[in-house]
């Protein structure tokens, strides 16, 4: 054995080769502050071994190495700037070690070699991954740019052109394509990689194959002439700009970085990385990007510790009714594997949510994401039906008709009594309370909410709302359901609008007394789309949520919480309801909408919206953008900060996750909570007493006044 670590291993093997094998003891390899280490003094084990022809690195485990230890960034980057620097010059040195050792190096890629791992077999001088492969730089996610190297090798082993693409979406590539973009040098099934490997290096070590020509070009400065670098360039900074826009200052950076470094050697360009690396370190993006990381991760392992503790298998779903949402479930169960009944009293409904279904996978299909044969297999898994009966055999009953506690509650009654004693009964309301819709059960304690979001193919999350009676076992199998159909449940206690609707409803409300004191509508989702980083600004929203579901859901919240939610007079949205503009739903809302002479969807602030706000508004008035989202965000923060303080939701990370999954929360800015922290506890008390005059949504909990007076952190 010439090194042997904790997180890694080397040893000599018979034929003068060495192999350095990198295994962790947890369940996948990463780059951790002690692996960098292990990997420096296996690194100094090696140099002076007059016996070693070589190396292969490969990893013991089913994947090569997922990246850097992004648990540890947290506390990293809360550190000055200089030790950050220090820290990524030091890592980064370690690679270039291991890329100068004396003789030729080869990485056997299986699974992902993503970040850091990409980076260790980019240090390599050649390249071999299996059919299991999949090798990106993801960084960019993290609101980051690579940092062990990987702008100055990528571009020098693929080209700057196919590396910016890369590195700045962060998708990673399967081993085929990796190969035909040069990044690897052969595929190969995985039973076969060590020895396809081995024999590469042995090749290279008999100068059949020119190893140090390939270290050297990755030392050296790009080979681009002007007219090609220019071209590159432009074209790879007219593609962000596009793509990413201008609150992600990651992908941005890259670009220039790459840019700048192309006329120099490999110890000029990292310093070049190593400099831009600590510069997005300190960003509020990546802050909020490395902290939607965490909180995923948190609210993952939530789920799936749950679902473990499930001893309910759901092998069959069922759905009642079949409209755009039922036909979107029962799709969503379908093509995950679940077979799924799918019932209504209407036949054409049921035609309705098949063709839902049919239109989904059509899609699919278009963009080469679904095949014939997936096609056929999902649609023959969703059974439509007009009689109960078919559903005695149920496990999961997911309850999706029309939004009204009277008929919900019939056809909930109704399904009892035809289901079995053991089957879980769900219902996909979006504001009615658990607890009242289980009153008309018998068994209570195997009801549950479970809300989808529209389109439910698109959206990743489910709320699943628990009851008062509702027992762990319930709960339990519906996460354990919910994480086969793919989505991201999260669990949340029955409050009127649970999480996600009621803190969208204050947002709402402060989006009204807005428009009511004279702010255009236009102007404010001009602001709430390009400066906050909404997808759609508050007036859009409600056009596709439709006014009738807002101002029904409005009257729930009014009814729920008077003290603050009360009904607004002369709301917009009851306006615009009253009048019959329901938004998309008919095509004229706050917008109106259409095609143009080219069959391309047009949206236009409509004339009628304007006279009908004008007759009850305040006269126009122009607000600055800070004031529009001070005026929306601060209703919102508050209702969530609530939610957290009764326990509706467990943690800040579930209710930012919850936001950005449901409502398309801007991932820069890591969710409502994250927000807060951002701008400081204490600043945004401040904020929020600027207009607490403004009624009862401003006015911030004693909660938060303290949490802010003692320095406390909501993610402590």
């Amino acid at each position: 054995m010439i090194y042997e670590g904790k997180s890694l291993a080397v040893k000599l093997l018979d034929d003068g080769f060495a192999e350095l094998v990198f295994d962790a003891q947890g369940s996948v390899n990463k780059f951790d502050r002690q692996t960098v280490n292990e990997l420096d003094e296996a690194t100094a084990a090696l140099k002076d071994r007059s016996d070693v022809q070589g190396v292969l690195v490969r990893s013991a485990k089913s994947t090569f190495i997922v990246g850097a230890d992004i648990t540890e960034f947290t506390e990293l980057f809360s550190a000055p700037e200089d030790e950050v620097l220090s820290w990524v010059e030091k890592t980064s040195q370690v690679f270039d070690r291991f890329e100068d050792l004396p003789f030729p190096t080869i990485a056997a890629v299986n699974g992902f070699a993503l970040g850091g791992g990409c980076e260790m077999a980019l240090a390599c001088d050649m390249r071999v991954a299996d059919t299991s492969a999949s090798i990106g730089l993801p960084e960019v996610k993290l609101g980051l740019m690579p940092g062990f190297g990987g702008t100055v090798r990528l571009p020098r082993v693929i080209g700057s052109d196919n590396a910016l693409e890369w590195m700045t979406t962060g998708k990673d590539r399967k081993g085929q394509q990796a190969l035909e973009e040069g990044a690897v040098d052969a595929v190969v099934a995985p039973d076969v990689l060590t020895d396809a490997a081995l024999s590469m290096l042995k090749d290279a070590a008999a100068e059949k194959l020119d190893w140090q020509s390939r270290r050297a070009q990755k030392k050296a400065p790009l080979q681009l002439n002007k007219n090609e670098a220019t071209m590159s360039f432009s074209t790879a900074q007219a593609m962000v700009a596009a793509k990413a826009g201008k609150h992600y200052p990651a992908p941005h950076l890259m670009v220039e970085t790459v840019q700048k470094a192309a006329s120099l050697d490999r110890d000029g360009a990292l310093k070049l990385e190593n400099q831009g690396f600590v510069k997005l370190a300190k960003t509020d993006a990546a802050q909020a990007q490395i902290g939607i990381f965490l909180a995923d991760q948190q609210v993952k392992g939530k789920g799936k510790k749950l679902a473990k503790s499930s001893d309910k298998s759901i092998d069959l779903t069922a759905v009642l009714g079949a409209g755009i949402m039922g036909g979107g479930i029962a799709y969503q169960s379908a093509v995950k594997g679940t077979p799924v009944i799918m019932k209504d009293i209407n036949r054409d409904a049921l035609d309705l949510g098949l063709k839902e279904a049919a239109k989904i996978l059509g899609k699919g299909m278009e963009r080469g994401k679904v095949d014939a044969k997936k096609m056929a297999t999902t649609l023959n898994a969703i059974t439509p039906t007009l009689e109960y009966s078919t559903l005695k055999d149920a496990d999961l009953v997911i309850e999706a008709v029309v939004e009204n506690p009277k008929v919900k509650a019939s056809v909930l009654q109704e399904t009892e009594e035809t289901v079995s004693e053991d089957a879980i009964i769900c219902s996909n309301t979006s504001t009615i309370s658990i607890d009242k819709l289980a009153e008309s059960l018998k068994k209570p304690e195997r009801f549950c909410g479970m809300h989808f979001f529209n389109p439910v193919h698109r959206m990743p999350l489910v709320e699943i709302i628990r009851g008062k009676d509702t027992t762990d076992a319930t709960v339990n199998a519906v996460v354990a359901a919910t994480l086969k159909m793919g989505k991201t449940p999260i669990v949340v206690n029955d409050c009127p609008g649970f999480l996600v609707n009621r803190v969208l409803f204050p947002y709402f409300a402060g989006f009204s007394k807005l428009v009511l004191d004279g702010a255009d509508f236009t102007k404010v989702d001009k602001v709430m789309e390009k400066d906050f980083g909404w997808p759609m600004g508050p007036a859009y929203l409600l056009d596709v949520v439709g006014m009738d579901t807002a101002n029904h859901a409005a009257g729930v919240m009014a009814d729920g919480f008077p003290e603050r939610m009360e009904s607004i007079e002369n709301d917009p949205v009851t306006l615009m309801y009253n009048e019959k503009r329901l938004g998309q739903k008919n095509g004229k809302g706050f917008y109106n909408y259409g095609t143009d002479k080219r069959g391309r969807p047009t949206k236009d602030a409509a004339d009628e919206a304007y006279s009908l706000i004008n007759q009850h508004a305040a006269s126009d008035q122009s607000f600055e953008k800070d004031e529009i989202i001070a005026r929306l965000m601060i209703p919102m923060a508050n209702e969530a900060i609530r939610c957290l303080e009764e326990n509706i939701v467990g943690s800040a990370a579930e209710a930012d996750m919850a936001l950005l999954y449901g409502l398309g929360f801007p991932p820069f800015r890591g969710g409502v909570f994250r927000w807060i922290e951002t701008m400081g506890l204490d600043k945004f008390v401040e904020l929020a007493d600027k207009y607490a005059h403004l009624g009862a949504i401003y006015q911030v909990t004693d909660g938060v006044r303290k949490m802010a007076a003692d320095g406390k952190s909501y993610f402590a």
